[in-house]
């Protein structure tokens, strides 16, 4: 399955990257293709390492004033004109979505990917992945868009959130198949 994960290239404490390095070596382990932004820095590096080290392949999809960041050795790498490119080309590579911790870039990516799903011009699982509690927050207000009628599906339909990688693995390993 190919995966596309959105995250921070920000170098970050264990928190957040040995949960990052464990779901990583889960996807590479289990066969699985890892789409990322194609950074080769931070929590995206230690990602492309994790998959990559467990036999995963990486497809990296960098954009042009990043291109200097890409990582040298990944299976492919596209480089895309502008961010709008970037997010649409990794989301055509893709058969299932796992948003990580990470910064205003990878909320954008979120709510974008879930702005698509919601009006149905993707029907790809979506995990976010709520590493240390990073996305409580997020958690609570999408509920409470749902509870005030601001979604016109449920909440449960348009992401799945998971405590830990293996769950977030389980779930997309049980409904990407489902499209």
């Amino acid at each position: 399955m190919n995966i596309c994960v959105f995250l921070s290239a920000a170098d970050l404490d264990d928190r957040y990257t040995v949960p990052a390095r464990e779901f990583a070596e889960l996807l590479g382990r289990g066969g699985h293709t890892l789409v990322w932004g194609g950074s080769d820095k931070g929590l995206m590096k230690v990602v492309a390492d994790g998959v990559q080290a467990t036999g995963g392949r990486l497809v990296g999809v960098s954009v042009e004033f990043l291109a200097a960041s890409a990582r040298p050795n990944a299976d492919e790498m596209v480089i895309a004109r502008d961010l709008a490119e970037r997010k649409a080309l990794l989301l055509e590579k893709a058969d299932a979505v796992v948003i990580m911790v990470g910064g205003t870039g990878t909320l954008d990516e979120a709510t974008e990917i879930l702005e698509l799903k919601k009006h149905g011009k993707h029907t790809k699982p979506v995990v976010l992945l709520n590493t240390a509690g990073f996305y409580d927050g997020l958690h609570r207000q999408f509920q409470r868009m749902e509870d005030e009628g601001f979604l016109p599906l449920p909440l449960t339909d348009l992401v799945f959130f998971a405590k830990d990688g293996v769950g977030a693995l389980a779930y997309l390993e049980e409904t990407a198949g489902l499209q």
